[in-house]
């Protein structure tokens, strides 16, 4: 039995501020959440002793304070992935966990610790298919006077037991779908066991439960679409030629359209009426995915001038994938270069899906698309720095209203570390970040040397992203790793739970002073917006 409760302090440490603020303020905490999934794997020693080993874990948590819920009075401090152990006499007791997080809010639960000495008895196992990962099952094991259980999965190689607590829930993703021969073996303080066991068909999921990735924003003319909600697609004839050996299906997941080809060998996609002129492409782009390939190829075809497949003109080129991953979407960006013997690409007409297994595999098909970097813009080209002495960090209902942060440098410095980093705009429509000694950042969920910690991923400079600015509507739109400007930690790299990381964002901009000086404002949801400015 499981009991939450959450404990939300009202101000915040020093990690963002140094005091309570005022109502105004205290709205951020909508955007702050507590340590989540606390628990703990209690295990107890088979020799009559009623010694317990107690492991806490939870999401967001720097340490545990640990109350035994026996005549012990004073709670232990465990730091996370830590253990303790504790003597009980029989009985029942309501252990108590309290997560403490790195803004200082907690989050409590109660977890029942019963200690007896007789064998466990009643058990009951729940042994199920996972409904959304693929060849994964899940065991939740109920029985009296047991504390926790082992669940041996019985796939060959692997004689490891999965252990968990009553209560609780032991899962194992199999290599191959089958039946497999499944032992659970609960255990309480008596040194005899129970035992169940049970022959279990463990299934693969054969079709995707989430769409395919989103595509970034990019400008008209650095992308032609042939299938993708994210662009306007140009006319394509069909999207199973007659001489095709496949099944095709048009089908929604999670309201995306979706092609899906079923016993596929070899498909064929044409764009007759209208060729693609790629002249001016860089990359060939198509998300695939599969419960079964070994093996994928892509053909493109080039038909020539005259537009016929005639073998006169006619170049074509064909890129081999080897062991693609399976039960995942997979984004395929193949530059246009590696189809070597596509010596030109301005009447492209077809395109040839290939699996392996031949004619046994169902592969499902989204954004197909060419696309190319973004088209230089002129006005951001060069190097670019936060300046925090000039409005960095400002948060409220408005643009500018309410400052979370002061806009003191010196402010800045004792309440948060803040960016120092350099962001570099290239003529080429490609965008660095270099991160500075201070970049803003920490490891969420550990404990942290200082305020400042490890620089994660995204923000953490390791390659180059691009970007889109559209002058006149006075937006940058900035994609990939380490595109992320100035950022406030609740919405960068996804540590806290239930925050996405964006695939792109874009940036309302202002330049003014000869466009040495960069204001931009984020929206970040539930009415808050960041404000700063940046300068050559």
């Amino acid at each position: 039995m499981k009991l939450l409760k959450y404990i939300f302090s009202l101000c915040l440490p020093v990690l963002f501020i140094l005091g309570c603020t005022d109502d105004n303020d205290l709205e951020y905490l909508n955007e702050i959440v507590a340590p989540t999934n606390i628990s703990a794997l209690i295990q107890i020693a088979q020799d009559n002793s009623g010694l317990v080993t107690i492991i806490p874990n939870g999401d967001g948590v720097v340490s545990f304070d640990v109350y035994f819920g026996d005549d012990t009075v004073e709670p232990v401090n465990v730091k996370q992935g830590e253990s303790i152990t504790h003597s009980y006499t029989e009985g029942v007791y309501n252990l108590k966990i309290i997560g403490n997080g790195i803004t200082g809010l907690k989050t409590e639960t109660v977890q029942e610790v019963a200690v007896s000495f007789n064998p466990p008895g009643n058990l009951v196992a729940t042994i199920e298919n996972d409904v959304a990962i693929s060849k994964q099952v899940n065991v939740t094991v109920n029985a009296d006077n047991a504390m926790s259980f082992e669940v041996y999965f019985g796939e060959t190689g692997n004689d490891v037991p999965v252990t968990a607590s009553i209560g609780e829930t032991a899962s194992y993703v199999y290599r191959e779908s089958g039946t497999y021969t499944i032992r659970v073996v609960a255990k309480g303080g008596a040194i005899a066991i129970t035992e169940y066991t049970e022959d279990f068909l463990v299934t693969a999921i054969l079709q995707p439960i989430q769409s395919a990735p989103t595509p970034p924003a990019r400008s008209a003319q650095d992308v032609i679409s042939m299938f993708s909600d994210g662009y306007a697609d140009v006319s394509i004839d069909t999207w199973r030629t007659s001489w095709s050996d496949a099944t095709l299906e048009d089908i929604d997941i999670d309201g995306n359209p979706t092609k899906k080809y079923s016993a596929l060998n070899f498909v064929g996609i044409e764009a007759t009426t209208t060729t693609i002129d790629a002249n001016s492409m860089e990359y060939f782009h198509t998300d695939i995915w599969s419960a079964g390939l070994t093996e994928f190829k892509i053909k493109l075809v080039d038909f020539g001038a005259d537009g016929a497949f005639d073998g006169g003109d006619d170049v074509e080129h064909e890129i081999t994938i080897s062991n693609p991953d399976n039960d995942q979407w997979v984004s395929l960006d193949i530059p246009l270069s590696d189809f070597t013997g596509l010596t030109t690409k301005g009447h492209i007409a077809q395109l040839i899906y290939v699996a392996s297994p031949s004619g046994t595999t169902t592969v499902f098909i989204d954004n197909v698309y060419f696309y190319k970097p973004p088209t230089p813009a002129a006005g951001l080209e060069g190097t670019w720095k936060l300046a925090p002495e000039a409005g960095a960090f400002k948060v409220g209902p408005a643009p500018g209203s309410g400052d979370f942060f002061a806009n003191s440098l010196d402010d800045v410095t004792t309440r948060a570390c803040f960016f120092d980093d350099e962001y570099i705009f290239s003529g080429s429509g490609s965008f660095t970040n270099v991160l500075g000694s201070e970049t803003w950042l920490e490891t969420w969920q550990g404990v942290v040397s200082d305020q400042c910690g490890t620089p994660v991923s995204p923000h953490n400079g390791v390659g180059a992203a691009t970007y889109i600015y559209d002058e006149g509507a006075g937006t940058i739109t900035l994609n990939g790793e380490g595109a992320y400007i100035g950022l406030p930690k609740v919405v960068n790299g996804g540590e806290l739970p239930g925050i996405p990381v964006p695939s792109s964002i874009t940036y309302n901009v202002t330049l003014s002073n000869g466009n040495n000086t960069m204001e931009a404002t984020i929206d970040i949801g539930g009415g808050i917006f960041w404000t700063y400015k940046l300068i050559r």
